[in-house]
């Protein structure tokens, strides 16, 4: 019998979810202020894609090529500031779909670098419009030629968010339901702050849930928003924050130097300001299990470690 291309790329699609989340929560033993505060965040790098962003990429994509949107040649298209684009690109590479990525121009080294290995079309975009102007630059290339583009449009994909919802609070909840009393984590896409807490509302309206931004638009927080000043992303849903804390860019980096000394965890700067955010949070309650959110590693981030250490 043979198998069409399309069969062929719905039954691979669907077998590299088994390679997508299952990722640790690691409880961090050395660095809470207090003996009676435990903090736990999910190291988001230890899975297929490397990144926090591998659960919405495959969503998003695994949605795509179900309801027959992707595929047959047509290009992923969507902008990023990183994390996205190399697990689209991961995921486009092993299921044979081409991907095309706006990207501001100040993006990591290492990050230009992975996107080119993994065979991406790059569309830089200027370093001051950071991800909203390249948000614009894909919108204005699918319109221009739609038969040739999906429009991934990660910031307005409910498949973003819903990835979180269904597979990450998941995880979360497994671990340390009845026990967990504060979520934490930064708002960038928005999609795992809004599909977390939606979901662990729904299991227990007492969980906490904080919001964490950077302190000003103008931050070293790669892939963060500061909601204020920058596009609101379409699946941000404000109503779902019990609480917004902001972090400065110098007290997550202190903060990454600590986790790296205290833990033995080398964190990217994003990683490290939710953990600045948790360790706030700690200092002010008596009590409690605080769950927080590791997206990636300190791979991508050799000159913003190179300036630390």
């Amino acid at each position: 019998m043979v198998i069409s291309q399309e069969s062929e790329i719905i039954e691979s699609v669907l077998a590299l979810g088994n390679h997508i989340g299952h990722t640790p929560l690691y409880e961090l033993q050395h660095i809470s202020p207090k003996k009676s505060v435990r903090i736990f965040a999910k190291l988001e790098w230890m899975q297929f894609g490397g990144s926090v962003k591998a659960r919405p990429a495959y969503n998003i994509i695994k949605q795509a090529v179900l309801n027959g949107e992707l595929g047959n040649g047509k290009i992923l298209l969507d902008a990023s500031s990183g994390n996205t684009a190399i697990a689209y690109a991961t995921i486009g590479a092993r299921l044979g779909i081409p991907v095309t990525i706006c990207l501001p121009e100040n993006a990591s080294w290492e990050r230009k670098m992975l996107l080119k290995g993994l065979g991406v079309s790059i569309v830089y975009t200027s370093k001051f419009g950071s991800t909203d102007e390249a948000q614009e630059k894909a919108l204005e290339l699918y319109q221009n030629e739609p038969d040739k583009y999906f429009l991934a449009d990660q910031y307005g994909n409910e498949n973003n968010w819903k990835a979180h919802y269904d597979t990450t609070s998941e995880e979360i909840i497994s671990k340390v339901n009845g026990s967990l009393t504060h979520f934490v984590t930064g708002l960038g896409t928005t999609g795992s702050f809004t599909g977390i807490s939606k979901r662990l509302k729904e299991v227990n309206e007492g969980i906490t849930t904080i919001a964490l931004q950077p302190d000003g638009a103008l931050h070293g927080l790669e892939g963060w928003k500061d909601m204020e000043t920058a596009k609101v992303p379409g699946i941000y849903d404000p109503s779902l924050a019990d609480r917004f804390m902001n972090v400065d860019t110098f007290d997550a980096y202190e903060t990454l130097k600590l986790a790296a000394k205290k833990e033995g965890l080398m964190i990217s700067p994003s990683a490290a300001a939710n953990l600045k955010g948790a360790l706030q949070l700690a200092e002010e309650i008596d009590e409690g299990v605080i769950v927080t959110l590791f997206p990636d590693n300190a791979e991508k981030y050799s000159e913003v470690i190179k300036s630390l250490f």
